[in-house]
């Protein structure tokens, strides 16, 4: 009977609950912690959104030379920026914190959360949380807002619905890489520029329009590296455009289906990262 109890125990619910938990804990906690300094948490917040605008100040400085980025005027290439910027400041604010996981590992600090009651991944993830980063959120939605009051959109029921999907299903994306690089820095311990190479350079990427890139890039996005499913497929959708590699129009609705299977890859890779770790003995 307690043999029953240990194994119903030990569900993937209920360790997905406990992780959950865990994870809201160590979250709150740095979250009072933050709170605790109100006025530096007003400047740095302020800092991440001054900083992050920079991007989109980048973006409207070729637009003071062109009309159009490949064929795309500047309140479609901003729609492609803020759904950008938004699925991915959500997926930083979430879980950003693990990037520093080849520092934990290099250093041994890994092993205080090895020997916690406690998922390690929610551990990572919530290590060190930010809430700083809602500073790059709130910058991408004013910019998708300002985007969407300028943009020439026939607003259908399914364009309407496909937003929040977007946004979700990116988040869900960006979160994948984040969990796939950390898990890459158990080989490769001082990897973090790797991993950001994928995260921050992917979020870049898909500001600009699909039609900027060659298409081998693009093909790299959709088949290989699913990037193009946060923004660049949907969004083409939403805009009335056709995808450069000429893909139907229902594949601008299988983002939540790419960002299921690339949280299930990327919860293996964790797994396998995890279980080949060797303490370094300090």
């Amino acid at each position: 009977m307690a043999e029953g109890s240990a194994r119903a125990q030990r569900t993937p619910g209920h360790r997905l609950a406990e992780g959950v938990r865990t994870y809201r804990l160590i979250a709150a906690m740095w979250v009072r912690s933050t709170m605790a300094y109100r006025a530096s948490f007003v400047m740095t917040t302020v800092g991440n959104f001054a900083a992050t605008f920079l991007d989109f100040v980048a973006i409207m400085l070729m637009f003071s030379r062109v009309d159009a980025l490949g064929g795309y005027p500047l309140a479609e290439v901003a729609f492609l920026y803020g759904l950008s910027a938004v699925s991915f400041g959500l997926a930083d604010l979430l879980i950003g914190s693990m990037d520093r996981l080849g520092r934990r590992v290099r250093d041994g600090t890994l092993d205080t959360l090895l020997v916690r009651p406690a998922p390690v991944l929610a551990q990572v993830a919530a290590d060190r949380f930010a809430l700083r980063r809602l500073g790059r959120v709130t910058q991408g939605a004013l910019v998708l807002g300002w985007s969407l009051s300028r943009v020439d959109i026939d607003w259908t029921a399914d364009r309407l619905l496909l937003m929040p999907v977007m946004l979700v299903s990116g988040c869900g994306i960006f979160c994948a890489v984040f969990v796939a690089g950390a898990a890459f820095q158990f080989v490769a311990q001082d990897a973090s520029e790797v991993q950001n190479a994928f995260t921050y350079g992917g979020t870049t990427l898909l500001q600009y329009p699909p039609t900027v890139f060659a298409k081998e890039l693009v093909r790299g996005v959709t088949f290989v590296l699913p990037l193009a499913f946060v923004n660049w497929l949907p969004a083409t959708y939403v805009l009335g455009r056709p995808y450069p590699l000429g893909l139907p129009h229902w594949v601008a609705w299988t983002p939540p289906l790419v960002a299921a299977g690339c949280c299930a890859l990327a919860g293996l890779a964790w797994r396998v990262g995890l279980r080949s770790y060797r303490s370094t003995g300090s």
